[in-house]
C-alpha cells in the first residue's frame, strides 16, 4: 500500500462496475455503530425537515438553487451535535438521500431514483486510494469517495464504486478530508521574510512592518488573498479564515471575499480592527487604525452583505478585533454584542506573548484572559489565536466555556515566544485547530507543514506518546472545523459532509521503505504536497498544479506591489 507516488496516471473517465451495497456507506445505509436516543430523534426530525424542503424545492422553478438542510446549525453559531455528529449514521429509510443544490425537478428525480433502488451517476468519484481517511474513527484501505452537488454522497471499499461523470484515480495515494486553517493574515505575504524584521520579537516585528502595511489597498488585498489561497490549496487546505485587521482604506475585506469567490475557495473572513494607535498607548501607527464607529459600522455592513449562515456556505464572516493592546474595551464588548445579534463567531489574538500580559496588567489591571472574560468573550462562539500563556485556572475556564484555540506551530517557533499546551487543551475538551498565522512571520501557507509542526512540538514537549500523526490530522481537520462551528460538515468525509478532500502525493524517493502506516508516513516523511484538492466538489488543484486561470496575472500584480512596498521603506 502506497500513500502516493510520482508517476500516477492522469485523471480518467472510465465507468466503474455497479456498486455492491454491502460495501458502501451512504445516506441510506445501516449504521456500523448504534444510534443514541438523541440521535434517533434528530434523524427523524431531520427527515421531516428534509421532506418538507424537497416538496418546497419541487414547487420552485428549474433555476432554483435552494439546498436541503440536513445539518442545521444551532443558535450561537454552534453545530448541532445531535445531527451533525451522526449525519452518516442513520438507518435505512430514516431520512431522504441528499439532493444538494440542484433545482426542484432535479432533486425530485434524484430522490425517486433512490426510492426505486437505482443509483444515479455521481458528479465526482475519487477511487483507488491507498488509504481513505473518513474521520478519526474510520479508515478504508483501497477506498473511494463519491461527491455530488457539493456533498459527500457515499464512501466504500474497492469494487463497490458507483458510476460517475468524472473519475479521479488516487492511484494508491492517501486521501483525507481537506485541512482547515483557523488563523491567517494573507496580506502579509506581500512582506515575506522582510530582512529588517526577521530577528525581532513579536512587538519589534509588528512595529517594523506596520508602516509598510499602511499602503494596503483593494488591489493589494485582492492579489495577496488570491495568491495566499492558491498556496493554501497546494498545501491541502480547503477552508481558511483570514484575520485582516489593518484598514488604511475601505473595501479590503470585500476584496478578499471577491478573490475567494473567483477561486471557489471556502472562506471565513474575519473583520479585524485596531483603534488604539501608538498615540493612544497602543502599538500601531494612526495610519492603520480606525475609530470605534467606523469599525462597528463596517463590521455590521460586512455581515449583512456577505455572511452566509446556510449549511455548505462558501463564505462566512466573523468579527475579530485584533488584540487587547490594539483596540479599546468598547470595541471588544460591542463586537461581542454584534456577534450575538447576528449569530456570527468571534476571533482575536489572546495570550500570545509575555509582553501582552504586562500590557494588560498595566493598562487594565488584570491578565489577558480576565480582560477577555470581562469583555463578554468567554463564550463558545469565540476562538482565539495562540493562547500560549494562560495559567491552569484560566485554561480550565476557557475550556468550560467552549472557547476554541488556533494553534500556530511555525509562528510560535519562529517568533520564539512559546507554544500552546495543545495536549492539555484537548484533554480538557477544548476545540483546537491549526493556523498558518501571518505570511510575514511564518513565510509560508502550508497546512501540511503546520500539521507536521504540531506533531513535532507536541512530542518535543510531552515525549513520543504525546501525539501521533492521526492526532495531528484530527487537529487539522475536525479540531479546526470545531473552532469554526462547523464540525458537522467540515473536517470529515462521512456522507453528508461538504465535498472537500485532498489526495496527497509524496515523491517515491521520500516513500522508499515506508510500507506499514500511510498516515504516519504522510507526516514523518515528506515533504508532502496536494496531488488533487477538491473544494465543494470542484477540482482546484490537479496533479499538484493549481487549476486557477488567473493565477499568473495575480502573481505579476503581487510582485509589483511587494516590490513597491519594500523598496519604498
Amino acid at each position: 500500500m502506497k500513500p502516493g507516488y510520482a508517476g500516477a496516471p492522469p485523471t480518467g473517465s472510465a465507468v466503474p462496475p455497479p456498486p455492491n451495497p454491502a460495501n458502501v456507506t451512504s445516506y441510506t445505509d445501516t449504521v456500523e455503530r448504534p444510534l443514541s436516543t438523541a440521535s434517533k430523534r434528530a434523524s427523524r426530525s431531520c427527515s421531516r425537515a428534509s421532506r418538507r424542503d424537497l416538496d418546497r424545492n419541487a414547487s420552485k422553478s428549474a433555476g432554483s438553487t435552494d439546498s436541503l438542510r440536513y445539518a442545521r446549525s444551532s443558535p450561537r453559531g454552534r453545530p448541532n451535535r445531535a445531527i451533525g455528529s451522526r449525519l452518516c449514521e442513520v438507518r435505512r429509510g430514516s431520512i431522504t438521500p441528499y439532493v444538494g443544490s440542484r433545482s426542484g425537478l432535479q432533486a425530485r428525480e434524484r430522490a425517486r431514483a433512490y426510492d426505486a433502488g437505482m443509483t444515479p451517476a455521481v458528479d465526482l468519484l475519487v477511487k483507488d486510494a491507498g488509504l481513505l481517511v473518513v474521520d478519526g474513527e474510520r479508515e478504508i484501505p483501497g477506498g473511494w469517495v463519491a461527491l455530488s452537488d457539493g456533498r459527500v454522497t457515499s464512501v466504500g471499499t474497492a469494487g463497490s464504486e458507483p458510476t460517475a461523470r468524472r473519475v479521479v484515480p488516487a492511484a494508491g495515494r492517501l486521501v483525507t478530508p481537506g485541512l482547515v486553517n483557523t488563523h491567517h493574515h494573507m496580506y502579509q505575504n506581500l512582506t515575506r521574510s522582510y530582512a529588517p524584521a526577521v530577528q525581532g520579537s513579536l512587538f519589534d516585528w509588528l512595529t517594523t512592518l506596520y508602516p509598510l502595511w499602511a499602503d494596503l489597498d483593494e488591489e493589494a488585498a485582492y492579489v495577496s488573498a488570491y495568491v495566499g489561497m492558491a498556496e493554501l490549496l497546494m498545501g491541502g487546505c480547503t477552508t481558511s479564515t483570514d484575520h485582516l485587521y489593518v484598514h488604511p482604506r475601505p473595501g479590503l475585506v470585500d476584496a478578499e471575499i471577491r478573490a475567494a469567490r473567483d477561486i471557489g475557495f471556502r472562506f471565513h473572513a474575519t473583520r479585524g480592527s485596531m483603534t488604539r494607535s501608538v498615540e493612544d498607548g497602543g502599538l500601531p501607527p494612526r495610519s492603520v487604525t480606525q475609530t470605534t464607529d467606523q469599525v462597528l459600522a463596517d463590521s455590521e455592513r460586512l455581515v449583512r452583505a456577505h455572511h452566509d449562515p446556510r449549511p455548505g456556505a462558501l463564505v462566512r464572516v466573523a468579527l475579530a478585533p485584533c488584540s487587547p493592546f490594539s483596540v479599546t474595551k468598547e470595541v471588544m464588548t460591542a463586537s461581542a454584542e454584534l456577534a450575538e445579534r447576528y449569530d456570527v463567531r468571534l476571533h482575536t489574538h489572546l495570550a500570545e506573548d509575555r509582553d501582552e500580559d504586562t500590557y494588560c496588567r498595566e493598562t487594565y489591571g488584570c491578565r489577558p484572559v480576565e480582560y477577555f472574560e470581562d469583555c463578554g468573550w468567554l463564550t463558545d462562539r469565540a476562538w482565539v489565536a495562540h493562547c500560549i500563556h494562560p495559567n491552569d485556572d484560566e485554561l480550565r475556564r476557557l475550556a468550560a466555556a467552549g472557547v476554541g484555540v488556533a494553534h500556530c506551530p511555525s509562528s510560535n517557533m519562529l517568533i520564539g515566544g512559546g507554544t500552546a499546551r495543545v495536549t492539555e487543551m484537548r484533554g480538557l475538551g477544548m476545540p483546537v485547530g491549526l493556523g498558518c498565522d501571518g505570511s510575514a512571520s511564518t513565510d509560508h501557507a502550508s497546512l501540511w507543514l503546520e500539521t507536521r509542526g504540531a506533531l513535532l512540538l507536541a512530542r518535543y514537549r510531552g515525549g513520543p506518546g504525546a501525539m501521533s500523526a492521526r492526532d495531528a490530522l484530527d487537529i487539522a481537520t475536525r479540531g479546526s472545523a470545531g473552532c469554526l462551528g462547523r464540525a458537522d460538515e467540515l473536517g470529515h468525509l462521512r456522507p453528508g459532509a461538504c465535498a472537500d478532500l485532498v489526495v496527497w502525493d509524496l515523491h517515491e524517493v521520500a516513500l522508499a521503505g515506508a510500507l506499514s502506516d500511510p498516515v504516519e508516513t504522510w507526516l514523518r516523511c515528506g515533504p508532502a504536497r496536494a496531488w488533487t484538492t477538491v473544494v465543494a466538489g470542484r477540482v482546484l488543484v490537479d496533479r499538484s498544479e493549481p487549476n486557477l486561470p488567473a493565477l499568473s496575472d495575480a502573481l505579476r500584480a503581487h510582485a509589483r506591489i511587494a516590490r513597491r512596498w519594500q523598496e519604498r521603506a
